[in-house]
């Protein structure tokens, strides 16, 4: 090409670039939540949006919908973001006023040093958080596209922290946790649900069950998930189909139960079950590797599906503790340990030894392919194992005590 040819392309292409730029523009910002009231909420300041729907999402008919961002105690710049689903028999409003009382969907009050996202699927009809009931089936349905970009909004909206954005909700918003969350470990650090009503909403959307996941897709490593649920609450039906396909799958769960029915109260939960909140799941950060524990010699027997008169509390992972070390191209390292009684503060008898397999996921630079040996190294044990088909490792029957012991695995010896 001469030059003249050269110029009157580049002229011509700066030209195009230029008469599209504000339409690709228009299409990017088309959907603009509008902040519609200022104020303050328990010492915090509270933004209140509207906004309208994207084509994209695929709602049948046009909404309005309504979302409260609640800022910390004290201003902080890149702040993590605490991301709450309500129940069905709340809308975002009542949601957030619960949180001025101690013992009142304790799930919902967000830490001090948060900025919170309290969203809404009351105003619209059959517009619900645990999806099966309308959109049944693994698809992505509207109202999960709308939390998804609504969450991806607020985070760019405020400089959040993109790697400590958590999700959690009670009841309804406990399904629409473990359904929506579950499946996005790309957005979500960690998630905390509540007496989950229903576990056939994750179930359908990460294809548990009989069902495979299909070879065009590709589901992200989950993020860390935390569970508490009661054996007496018709709403915790099938969790043993649940808790059975997160442990085949190598996914990380921590479960909880106990005679606590439907309830919402930290503290007559913890009279049951006081281990709910000794996990740290705030402190879980996405751009992080963690060790997924399964088939562990320390879980409780099941009440689901045949002992749900059984008044025995339990758990499932609730002992395992770890410590990222080191996350390079060459190898991956982390301290394994079981949490100890002083620790704790608990009448669960707590374990000093405990087998079980551990899996890596959300591995950060250690390019492992499928089907892949590597190489491991567990204090004073060592052995080589092949990565499964999507490139996830797992150790069989490694055995933890309350001594941090480092895990090392690489590629090559």
């Amino acid at each position: 090409m001469n030059p003249l040819s050269r110029t009157a392309s580049l002229i011509l292409a700066m030209c195009l670039t230029s008469w599209a730029s504000p339409t690709a523009r228009a299409q990017e910002t088309k959907w603009a939540p509008e902040k519609t009231k200022e104020s303050e909420f328990t010492g915090r300041k509270l933004d209140t949006y509207q906004h309208g729907v994207k084509k994209e999402w695929g709602y049948a008919q046009p909404q309005r919908d309504t979302f409260l961002v609640l800022h910390p105690k004290e201003p902080k710049a890149h702040a993590p973001l605490y991301v709450v689903l309500h129940s069905a028999g709340h809308d975002v409003h009542s949601c957030l006023a619960c949180t001025t009382k101690v013992g009142n969907h304790d799930i919902y009050h967000a830490p001090q040093d948060f900025y919170a996202l309290y969203l809404d699927c009351r105003a619209n009809k059959g517009d619900w958080w645990w999806g099966s009931e309308k959109y049944k089936g693994p698809e992505v349905g509207p109202t999960e596209k709308r939390v998804i970009d609504t969450v991806k909004w607020v985070i760019k909206e405020y400089g959040l922290d993109e790697n400590r954005v958590y999700l959690c909700g009670n009841s309804m918003g406990g399904s629409g946790t473990l359904g929506i969350g579950i499946r996005h470990g790309d957005v979500f650090a960690a998630v905390k649900a509540n007496v989950p009503a229903k576990v056939e909403h994750v179930s359908s959307r990460m294809y548990f069950g009989a069902k495979t996941v299909p070879a065009d897709i590709v589901l992200p490593d989950p993020p860390i998930v935390v569970d508490y649920s009661a054996q007496n609450d018709t709403w915790s039906k099938g969790h043993e189909t649940f808790i059975k396909a997160m442990n085949d799958r190598k996914y990380p769960l921590i479960m909880y139960w106990g005679p606590f029915g439907h309830a919402n109260n930290h503290e007559a939960i913890l009279k049951v079950n006081d281990l709910i909140n000794s996990f740290d799941w705030l402190s879980v950060k996405k751009n992080e590797s963690y060790p997924v524990f399964t088939n562990a010699s320390t879980n409780d027997p099941l009440p689901w599906p045949d002992h749900l008169a059984d008044k025995k509390s339990g758990q499932i992972n609730a002992f395992f503790r770890w410590k990222n070390v080191s996350d390079t191209a060459d190898a991956i390292e982390t301290k394994l340990f079981l949490a100890k009684a002083a620790d704790l503060k608990t009448s669960f008898t707590v374990p000093t030894e405990a087998t079980a397999d551990v899996s890596l996921r959300r591995v950060q630079k250690l390019h492992i392919a499928p089907g892949a040996t590597v190489f491991w190294t567990f204090g004073m044990a060592k052995g080589d194992v092949k990565a499964d088909a999507q490139g996830c490792v797992t150790i069989p029957g490694l055995k933890i005590t309350a001594e941090p012991t480092m895990l090392s695995v690489k590629t090559a010896k």
